[in-house]
């Protein structure tokens, strides 16, 4: 596994990646309101409530709800923003932190945040159509996440970015090979239908929705693969 650190890619369009800074003290936030109750019991009720669940899009049965009814409309984004523990929410937060800025900085403050918005419900799409009638939910923001490691792998291919890889070896490397490398992970463990409880699905539907949506979302001067050419 990969977990970003750190690059060195300064911005150029915007001063203050703020909307990056927001979207991460709003998931931690909801954490801590999410995670106030005893024994997690509070944090199961509300991924039931406002995580995607699957069955509830295709009428199969599905979980009673204890917080509130469910909201098709708006399950696709508010999963994204629930975690289920620290160790989820860090691993999360790792990546929106070291490549939000960038793709924020590439995109502007309110197109970025339409773009992670987008991302996730490209995510949660790719999530219900390969598990069409389970009733358990899915919450965090890794297929959003995943969006943002598309883009900044067609913007800033040869940027350098530090990240622990299987959580203690601290290497240097071009994001082409260790973003690359993990998108090609997500794939492969979707095509061998590896389970783990981890939704590789989202991840390639975040993903692909992040590279699909870069060339209409991004400003018209900011240049693709332009770290390629450093």
């Amino acid at each position: 596994m990969f977990l970003p650190l750190h690059d060195q890619n300064a911005l150029t369009h915007v001063r203050l990646q703020y909307v990056t800074w927001g979207l991460i003290a709003l998931n931690v936030l909801i954490f801590l309101l999410t995670h106030s109750g005893s024994a997690g019991l509070v944090l199961q009720d509300y991924a039931v409530a406002f995580g995607l669940i699957p069955a509830f899009f295709s009428g199969s049965d599905a979980p009673a709800l204890t917080l509130s009814d469910p909201i098709l409309l708006t399950a696709p984004i508010s999963y994204a923003f629930l975690h289920g523990d620290w160790m989820h929410l860090a691993g999360n937060m790792a990546f929106l932190w070291v490549f939000g800025d960038n793709v924020e900085d590439a995109m502007g403050h309110w197109r970025f945040l339409l773009f992670y918005l987008l991302c996730a419900m490209g995510a949660a799409a790719f999530h219900i159509f390969a598990h069409w009638a389970s009733p358990v939910p899915l919450i965090g923001a890794s297929g959003a996440t995943s969006g943002l490691v598309a883009a900044y792998l067609l913007l800033h291919p040869n940027i350098k970015v530090w990240g622990l890889f299987l959580g203690r070896i601290p290497l240097r490397l071009p994001a082409y090979l260790c973003l690359g490398a993990w998108l090609l992970l997500q794939i492969f463990n979707v095509w061998n239908d590896v389970g783990g409880g981890v939704a590789w699905w989202a991840h390639v539907g975040g993903a692909l929705c992040g590279a699909l949506l870069l060339s209409f979302m991004k400003r018209a001067e900011v240049p693709l693969l332009d770290g390629y050419w450093r």
